[in-house]
């Protein structure tokens, strides 16, 4: 089924019209009654408070919210600085294919992490004190600085995109604007994903040895940084189903190469870290903590750095594994860090938590209206179909634009 709408203005003797669309499918139907889902569960919490819709309590006062929403969302949205270093200023050319859909992925994410934040704030009504509050010597403060800008410079990124479209006399300002944008939207992200891993850094002895260490936000940072490999793999795939549009093998395969090296270096880091700290013990004990970071280092690091190396990584299938194990392995660590790593210290004092059905909802909620506003966008812009940001000189689509290549 499909909505399209048609809105046309006539400026002088030409005419225009702007055409938007988006088709009903059964998955994009249970998307949207989710997110209502989730909507009226948030307006339920903003009424009533976090008591009367998690699990949370003095001894647990972060939960899934935190550990999903935003410190995965974070991570899992990291893709988009690692991208644009790539493409924009190391300039491989042969990844211009999927700069923006990546671009794109990131800005949805860091708007959940936003609106996540926001939703897990005790007093959400005082979010806007950090801007004239300046507790610099806190990490959170930074965290909440570098989030917030870096989510409204991906807003001026994407409205480069935009303006292709709408309000087409800004086009030209914001392109000439996006070398400063760019630089500056790769800067802060390596901030905020290390000081993540800061946060759990100043927990000492309550951290679980196997996830603590003086190299948390070198860790965060790195797997932010592999990660983004493994999301682009699963988003083209997805892409390519909904949309018939397939990303070639060969650019798929050099970056999930690229990733491999970054994992390749956290595990050596890892090592070493352990070899320091003396938790080899710990980490074959084979009790809880052990299966789960062994779990954690070998399907998500250990395996995906095989396939990236190995002939797998010249296969859709392939490809598309060492995705899903890159992810699911980012995915274990954040809940490690929050959850496994904390429980024994919290639980000793009479703390337990577990995540209610009203925050699985929201979590479930905060990603289905991210999965639809980028089927949207995708639909109604040039993301996918986006080769380079050079025009060439003389040739035409059949729409009369100028043709586009990465040069």
């Amino acid at each position: 089924m499909d909505m399209v709408t048609t809105f046309e203005k006539e400026p002088g003797k030409k005419h225009h019209s702007l055409r938007w669309r988006f088709r009903l499918t059964p998955i994009r139907l249970v998307f949207l009654a989710i997110a209502v889902a989730a909507i009226a569960v948030i307006l339920v919490r903003f009424i009533f408070g976090l008591g009367a819709t998690t699990n949370l309590n003095d001894q647990w006062p972060w939960g899934l919210w935190i550990a999903f929403d935003v410190l995965l969302g974070v991570a899992l949205a990291g893709g988009g600085y690692g991208t644009c270093l790539i493409v924009y200023v190391l300039r491989r050319d042969k990844f211009y294919p999927i700069a923006r859909s990546t671009m794109l992925t990131s800005l949805l994410g860091y708007i959940v992490v936003v609106l996540g934040l926001l939703i897990e704030v005790g007093q959400w009504f005082n979010f806007w004190r950090p801007y004239v509050s300046w507790g610099h010597t806190s990490v959170l403060f930074e965290v909440f600085w570098c989030v917030s800008c870096y989510t409204v410079i991906q807003i001026l990124e994407f409205c480069e995109v935009a303006t292709e479209k709408v309000f087409k006399g800004l086009h030209k300002f914001l392109k000439k604007a996006m070398p400063v944008l760019l630089i500056v939207g790769i800067t802060l992200p390596t901030l905020h994903q290390s000081s993540l891993g800061e946060l759990f850094y100043i927990m000492v002895g309550k951290e679980n040895p196997l996830w603590w260490s003086v190299l948390l936000p070198p860790f965060f940072l790195l797997s932010s940084f592999f990660v983004g490999a493994g999301m682009i793999v699963i988003e083209s795939s997805l892409a390519g189903k909904a949309f018939n549009h397939n990303v070639e093998i060969p650019v798929l395969r050099g970056l999930v190469r690229i990733s491999g090296g970054a994992m390749i270096l956290y595990l050596i880091l890892k090592i070493v870290d352990m070899a320091v700290k003396g938790t080899f013990a710990n980490a074959f004990a084979f009790d809880l903590p052990s299966i789960m970071f062994l779990t954690e280092l070998i399907f998500g690091v250990i395996i995906p750095i095989i396939i990236a190396f190995s002939s797998l990584s010249s296969t859709r299938k392939g490809l598309l594994w060492f995705g899903i194990l890159d992810v699911a392995g980012v995915i274990l660590n954040r809940f490690d860090v929050v959850f496994t790593g904390m429980a024994k210290y919290l639980n000793q004092h009479g703390g337990h938590y577990f995540p209610a059905w009203t925050e699985f909802i929201v979590s479930l909620g905060l990603v289905s209206i991210a999965c639809l506003a980028y089927l949207f966008i995708v639909e109604n812009f040039n993301i996918i179909e986006h080769r380079g940001t050079e025009a060439v000189e003389g040739t035409t689509t059949e729409n009369g634009d100028y043709a586009v290549t990465a040069k």
